[in-house]
């Protein structure tokens, strides 16, 4: 029997709770692919499970609902050995075992192959952010060249990678932050104006066609203000760490002809994400991949510390003790 390393967790808890084991290499079935795994990126979604805010979650598990890697073996021949693929979602770190670890078992429908010569860790950064920045522009709002886009909280990973791909699009984006320090990386990565964020900006900025919302609730009542009529807003994430409101008068939180959606995204958005032309993009230097820190998988509850204490800077990408230097790429 095959053995590999892996992150598996027991129980909920702090980082700590992410304990690197030998277990055997999952074997899989038809319809589904042994993928090796080379890099993923690190997601709150996965800080909450470990926390123990996912129900449903049956323990020992293998975090991850992302990853890049290399075909293993695909039993029903949809892929062959050594084709460069990712995936995420579907049930990845939740309902089955995840990318936390040195192989990963998952469906083949929801794996995507492609050709970059980009780095491991770029690659690792990219499948969960792009389909949550593709899919929050231009599934849930729809976005059109030219229009006035509002980010909030624009300088975490997914809202750098929505403003470079907002700006490509044509629109003219407002990025925000709450330290006036990282306006300039607003504008690296894309932005028309960086602008300090103080919970009120309806008080100070002309009205948008669209809002991205990254902040969540503690945020959203004031970015329905900063909208138009006719014009919606996205809420595709929580930074603010809050879900819900306190209290929820919609004739009272909505403006009129204001329009209020969500975006989670899933398998469906990340198959018809264009990734070949995004990675393509960014290896032309026209769109930026925001990478914070980078770990080993041996450093994986380090990595989940970074995550849960801020101090990232971009998106942290987890490279596996896999060979690298037979693919051709550096890490």
């Amino acid at each position: 029997m095959s053995m590999m390393q892996a992150a598996v967790m027991r129980g909920p808890g702090g980082p700590e709770v992410l304990n690197i084991e030998t277990i055997p290499v999952p074997m899989p079935k038809n319809g589904q692919v042994l993928i090796k795994v080379i890099a993923f990126g690190l997601n709150r979604s996965e800080l909450f499970t470990r926390q123990g805010h996912s129900p449903g979650v049956q323990f020992p598990r293998v975090l991850g609902i992302e990853a890049v890697g290399i075909v293993e073996h695909a039993p029903g021949g949809q892929f062959a050995p050594g084709d460069t693929v990712a995936t995420v979602m579907g049930g990845m770190g939740r309902q089955f075992d995840g990318a936390y670890a040195e192989f990963a078992c998952v469906p083949a429908s929801q794996v995507r192959k492609f050709s970059s010569d980009l780095p491991w860790k770029v690659l690792g950064a990219v499948p969960e952010m792009f389909q949550t920045a593709w899919g929050s522009l231009f599934r849930a709002l729809d976005l059109q060249p030219g229009e006035r886009l509002l980010i909030r909280g624009g300088s975490t990973s997914v809202g750098l990678a929505a403003a470079g791909l907002a700006c490509n699009h044509g629109a003219y984006v407002l990025s925000t932050t709450r330290q006036a320090t990282r306006t300039s990386l607003l504008i690296e990565h894309g932005a028309n104006e960086g602008i300090v964020d103080d919970g009120h900006l309806s008080a100070s900025i002309a009205k948008v066609d669209k809002v991205l919302e990254l902040v969540g609730t503690t945020t959203l009542a004031d970015s329905l203000l900063c909208t138009r009529p006719g014009g919606v807003v996205c809420m595709a994430g929580m930074v603010g760490d809050k879900w819900s409101f306190d209290s929820f008068a919609p004739m009272d939180a909505i403006p009129n002809y204001v329009r209020l959606t969500t975006y989670s995204g899933g398998v469906s958005e990340f198959m018809q994400m264009p990734l070949d032309s995004i990675l393509t993009d960014i290896a032309l230097g026209k769109l930026k991949v925001p990478i914070g820190r980078t770990a080993q998988l041996s450093e994986i509850a380090v990595a989940h510390r970074w995550m849960e204490q801020n101090q990232a800077e971009g998106k942290i990408v987890v490279l596996t003790s896999a060979d690298l230097s037979s693919f051709g790429r550096s890490a």
